[in-house]
């Protein structure tokens, strides 16, 4: 059986994008671990990673995802265990999850070296599970440079077996090529593919937000999968916000206040794509009710409504569980743009 490690460089790069989009075009059976859960979730008095249930799912695999880390925290992973038997853990659950399987992709940490102090970083894995790494680079083009160079010093330096290079997000593919290409050939670096910048897997739906936010969905369920594209913060009066252009177009959330009646029903009658209602403060039953016969969630979370839109202003949109059209989009976007022979 072959291990892949999927690792980055930096932060949000769409390793689990890749990820899914890899599974979705094999016709291999393949498996999922992420070792150091880095993105928790909480669900039902249970434990698991974020990461893990998107791919459990795009997968289609028997196994739980709370069987696929090892750990969550830092201190809890150093109290238990050493670099030997965290290796040894990690042996263990590729074996648990691996049954029937022709390919175990392990995804590492947000980033290579995440988990280095507690044993549990990119290259560790390729130890533990004698696998190869794919490195999936992103950011701006000259990042995307420098971190090509920095991989290519890390392996010579290194025993680490690498299955290639997958480029994520670049706005202008043509121009990306005739520019760097160079570099990648003289660093002897094997460029799986160049995956374009999609603009609507960057864009969070309400489910995204409701998980979050560990929020309570009020009404309006069947509009979870709706995607936001612009944000209003209900800092200011009903008839105020009617009167910008912006407001009326749909694809929007609002994060207001629950007693600020005015703001909420507002953003019902424009068919806003979801509202967050703050404070944990319920609105009256009737906007509730009214609520309910339309596909526009009302989600109510702890936070007011200053830390709600801060949350939400610095979120990165990762793909959910039930994102069935995102993954397909990625599914497509891998099957034209990735040397899929590879895997």
């Amino acid at each position: 059986m072959k291990n892949i490690i999927v690792t980055s460089l930096r932060k949000d790069a769409g390793k689990t994008s890749v990820i899914v989009g890899l599974a979705k075009n094999s016709s291999q059976k393949m498996g999922y671990l992420k070792p150091f859960g880095d993105r928790l979730l909480y669900r039902k008095k249970r434990l698991w990673d974020f990461d893990a249930a998107v791919c459990t799912a795009a997968m289609k695999t028997e196994e739980s995802p709370e069987a696929m880390s090892i750990g969550f925290d830092h201190s809890k992973l150093r109290f238990m265990y050493d670099e030997n038997t965290t290796g040894d853990k990690v042996r263990e659950i590729a074996q648990l999850n691996s049954q029937g399987k022709d390919i175990m992709l392990i995804e590492s940490g947000k980033e290579l070296t995440r988990g280095l102090s507690v044993h549990l970083d990119a290259l560790s894995l390729c130890r533990y599970l004698d696998g190869e790494l794919l490195v999936v680079l992103s950011g701006t083009n000259d990042q995307i440079c420098d971190d090509a160079y920095s991989l290519k010093k890390i392996i010579d330096l290194g025993d680490v077996k690498l299955a290639g290079v997958i480029i994520n997000k670049v706005h202008d593919v043509e121009d990306f090529k005739a520019v760097y290409m160079e570099h990648f050939e003289a660093l002897g670096l094997p460029l799986l593919g160049i995956l374009p910048y999609a603009e609507n897997l960057t864009k969070p739906s309400m489910r995204f937000l409701a998980d979050l936010f560990f929020a309570k969905v009020l009404a309006g369920e069947k509009g979870l999968d709706n995607t936001i594209k612009d944000v209003f913060v209900g800092a200011m009066s009903a008839d105020a916000v009617l009167r910008m252009q912006r407001f009326n177009k749909e694809s929007k959330l609002v994060i207001t206040s629950g007693d600020r009646s005015d703001m909420i029903l507002a953003a019902l009658d424009t068919h806003a794509a979801g509202i967050i209602l703050t404070n944990n403060i319920l609105p009256p039953p009737n906007i509730i009710a009214s609520a309910s016969g339309t596909n526009v969630p009302l989600l109510l979370v702890a936070q007011d409504t200053f830390q709600a839109a801060k949350k939400v202003d610095n979120l990165v949109s990762l793909l959910s569980k039930d994102d069935e059209d995102k993954m397909d989009q990625l599914a497509g976007l891998v099957k034209e743009n990735i040397e899929l022979g590879a895997f």
